[in-house]
């Protein structure tokens, strides 16, 4: 290992890799570390939409993923009211607008991409410190597993991607705002022999369903619950989960048509905060410097975009383009312009809100209009703008239309 990098990333998941990689493809000496081994799974969500995939296709990578089995996802199934809408061949430039790669597979591409570019990988290395030299954070100090010998590296930046319990934010006391406590808990499973023709999210009183295809032909399914029910779910977990895929009776026979070929996955520690990402000598990325609630499966989508905007900041900085802390402070603008509304708009899904009567009578006007609903699709997907499709005169074409319709009927 060597002493002296310029930028040294701890935390080798979606947002370290993938900032890791962008800067080493821009000719910067790189550190990568993480405490746990590689591949190896985590029990998280991993589908990826909102632009991940085209993302991952600018970066050389979709097709890696791809090739591994995991299928591109172009129809989108959301069930809001007890009827489906179904958005059908939703493709911009040839990327589909979704894929759930399983994290052992992601994350281990992300990786190879990342040494392909030059980046020095280390995993099973523990960051136990980090190194101050005049007031900014220098460097990391921690050990590597199986060695009794310290580890100590410097850079110019140490950027922490190591989750929403981030060392690193704790280390700087890196001020958080706009938090709200968890919203919700969530279990998972993966079932095959599960017919499904894309993307499904189903929502009920109190009740959220998101499920997917996934590698080795597998069929994701995870379900969330307002936080306040979790040891009650979590006391019979298979009885609550199956009651809640029973509520849709449709999905409730292909799943029982599968079986289940691994154990239940749970998570309740997912308060949802943003953090300011940077200060003297550090930065923060993915989770660390902002985490959601899972319920619009937002994470890794927007790992990749801070990834893409940290490491142009970056690059930026160490460049002499414009002063360091200028570039990262952009960078924190540029990341709560592109997430505060979808932030927002989340915390209010993870609530249960109910749907306002305003968008069920537009989602009834859609039912039979296939172009318009995959318009709304891609309003969702970030694809259109919330503007163009709520514009009073696109509304009223919508309406005239489903009228047209019941009165030829």
């Amino acid at each position: 290992m060597h002493q002296h990098y310029d930028v040294i990333v701890v935390g080798a998941r979606c947002a370290g890799a993938s900032t890791a990689m962008l800067l080493a493809r821009r000719g910067y000496r790189v550190l990568l570390v993480d405490r746990a081994a590689f591949p190896s799974d985590i029990p998280r969500g991993h589908f990826i939409h909102r632009g991940g995939p085209a993302m991952l296709h600018r970066w050389g990578l979709l097709d890696r993923i791809l090739a591994t089995g995991c299928p591109a996802i172009d129809t989108f199934v959301l069930d809001l009211a007890g009827f489906p809408l179904v958005g059908r061949n939703l493709v911009v430039d040839g990327v589909a607008f979704g894929c759930g790669p399983r994290r052992m597979v992601l994350d281990k591409i992300l990786v190879d991409a990342a040494i392909e570019a030059g980046v020095e990988f280390h995993d099973r290395l523990s960051v136990d410190d980090f190194l101050t030299e005049d007031g900014r954070i220098a460097g990391i100090s921690g050990s590597e597993a199986g060695s009794s010998a310290r580890v100590v590296a410097r850079a110019r930046l140490t950027i922490g991607a190591d989750g929403r319990n981030s060392r690193l934010a704790r280390t700087v006391a890196a001020v958080t705002y706009d938090a709200v406590p968890a919203l919700t808990c969530w279990y998972f499973s993966y079932w095959s022999g599960v017919p499904s023709e894309g993307f499904e999210w189903y929502m009920r009183t109190n009740r959220v369903i998101f499920a997917f295809r996934t590698n080795d032909n597998l069929f994701a399914i995870f379900i969330g619950w307002p936080i306040s029910e979790f040891n009650s779910v979590k006391s019979e977990i298979e009885c609550q989960f199956m009651n809640v895929v029973d509520l849709i009776p449709g999905f409730a026979e292909r799943v029982r048509s599968g079986r289940r070929e691994e154990r239940f996955y749970g998570a309740a520690d997912l308060p949802n905060f943003l953090r300011r990402p940077f200060g003297a000598g550090w930065a923060l990325v993915g989770d660390a410097g902002c985490h959601k609630d899972p319920m619009m499966a937002h994470g890794i989508c927007g790992a990749f975009r801070d990834a893409d905007f940290l490491s142009a900041a970056i690059h930026e900085g160490l460049a002499g383009q414009r002063p360091l802390d200028e570039a990262l402070m952009r960078y924190e603008r540029q990341r709560n312009e592109a997430t505060m509304a979808e932030y927002r708009d989340n915390i209010a899904a993870a609530r249960f809100s109910p749907v306002s009567p305003e968008l069920l009578q537009i989602r009834l006007a859609l039912r039979g209009n296939q172009e318009d609903t995959n318009r709304f699709i891609q309003m969702l997907e970030g694809w259109i703008s919330h503007e163009e499709f709520f514009n009073p005169e696109n509304l009223q074409r919508i309406f005239a239309k489903a009228g047209a319709k019941v009165c030829s009927a």
